[in-house]
């Protein structure tokens, strides 16, 4: 009878124990929205670590975190070939017929002279999901070897960098809107590609929530020793100390020198510099792109040789009088009231950052994380363009332009989702400023104790 050999030492990485069990070091963590320094506890599969102070996640543990990503990875990446390589939308109206294929929603717009625009689109729903999928199953496969494969730190490095303009679920979105838009005036028909973009969207959100990178990065090159002295329970700032944002590793910061993580290399810094300064530029130029967006029309529609022009908040009335009053709401909701809200919320935390209160300032951070969260939906009425231009083009039967306003509103939803970047949430934390004692005051006191 053959006995089953032994796992080496050197075994996969997949198959070893969880970071927790494998070393016996304490693993502190800095969280990245209030500064608070705490040791991560012994996790087990289905569990998470939160920050005690303001509720963050700082880790969570998956079963088979590397298959887990390595299979949904494939599976995101096959449907997303399938995707691009067969019809996706067709409408036929008194006997024209059109038919798109997934990348025509990005080239048609270079031809009515709008590149910028139809880079963001190929980038966001195509191109960058795609490098996100190769790299995490390079990095898996490193994994479930016996050693990580070349430029997996750079790799695990640029992966933090690419989720958030990631945006094949609001294109899905999108999608739908503008065939609720087309229903009633042409006979629509969904191609394979579309359904495969609605399975990769889906598996591509199941990846990205599937990488546990607290493990990937201990498997990556383990942990160093903790900085000697440090104390959980404090904020890491008041102990030279901070978390780095890409593998979450507590250094200590040098008072001379540039700062770099001893895992992963990244910047270090105890506050983003110069963050309020670079929010209120983005706000500002956000709050800029934001005037052309509404006054100039964002698509012209030509029917049976007539041609209208349609804004943002002109087509939220058409849909609304159409009947459509859900879908009305849905752009209404993602073109005014999130990019107008995003404006209002981060100029107001840039104003109070300095005069926070211990008392609410969880409540600050949950807007804070609000906003970072809906930025990126007000993409749909970019997609929603996109879409129908390459979809509706009939001549002077039917057919669709885009507008002046569809380049300054997506210039608006990048703006507005670097400015929620570049803002340190933990300056709501941080402890105010001392108040200014006026002049007059400090001489009538200086003559009161003579």
């Amino acid at each position: 009878m053959l006995k089953r050999p032994a796992i080496p030492h050197r075994a996969p990485y997949v198959d070893r124990s969880p970071p927790e069990v494998h070393t016996r070091r304490r693993r502190l963590r800095a969280c990245y929205e209030c500064d608070w320094l705490c040791a991560l506890p012994p996790l087990t599969a289905g569990e998470k670590a939160t920050c005690p102070r303001c509720h963050h996640t700082l880790a969570r543990r998956h079963h088979h975190p590397a298959q887990r990503s390595m299979a949904l990875a494939m599976a995101a990446l096959v449907a997303l070939m399938v995707a691009v390589s067969f019809p996706f939308i067709s409408f036929s109206v008194s006997g024209v017929s059109n038919s798109i294929e997934l990348p025509q929603t990005a080239t048609a717009l270079i031809s009515f002279h709008q590149p910028v625009v139809a880079v963001v689109v190929i980038l966001t729903i195509v191109v960058l999901p795609a490098c996100y999928l190769l790299a995490v199953m390079w990095l898996q496969l490193g994994l479930m070897r016996y050693r990580p494969l070349p430029f997996s730190r750079d790799i695990a490095r640029a992966l933090a960098h690419l989720t958030p303009w990631m945006m094949a679920d609001v294109f899905i979105i999108g999608a739908l809107v503008s065939l609720i838009k087309i229903a009633g005036l042409a006979q629509v028909s969904l191609g394979l590609s579309f359904w495969a973009f609605c399975a990769f969207a889906f598996l591509l959100l199941l990846t990205s929530q599937s990488l546990d990178a607290d493990w990937l990065w201990f498997s990556l090159d383990h942990e160093p020793l903790a900085p000697q002295g440090a104390q959980t329970g404090a904020p890491a700032a008041a102990q030279q100390l901070t978390g780095c944002p890409t593998c979450g590793l507590v250094n200590r910061l040098a008072k001379t020198q540039k700062t770099r993580c001893r895992r992963c290399g990244e910047h270090l810094h105890a506050r983003r510099p110069h963050s309020l300064q670079r929010t209120w530029a983005l706000l500002a130029a956000a709050a800029v792109m934001y005037i052309p967006a509404n006054f100039y029309p964002i698509m012209n529609v030509t029917n049976l040789g007539e041609t209208s022009s349609s804004t943002i908040i002109s087509g939220v009335v058409e849909l609304y009088q159409s009947g459509s009053w859900p879908v009305a709401l849905v752009i209404f909701i993602a073109s005014v009231i999130v990019p107008v809200g995003k404006l209002f919320a981060l100029g107001w935390l840039c104003l109070v950052a300095r005069r926070s209160h211990r008392l609410n300032a969880h409540s600050r951070t949950v807007l804070y994380r609000v906003t970072e969260f809906i930025g990126r939906w007000s993409m749909v009425d970019v997609f929603v363009v996109a879409i129908l231009v390459a979809l509706i083009r009939a001549g002077t039967l039917m057919s669709i332009t885009p507008g002046p306003a569809e380049l300054a509103f997506g210039a608006v939803v990048v703006l507005t989702m670097l400015a929620a970047m570049s803002f340190d949430p933990r300056l709501i934390w941080d402890a105010p400023l001392p108040r200014k004692v006026p002049s007059h005051t400090k001489a009538s006191q200086g003559s009161a104790d003579g």
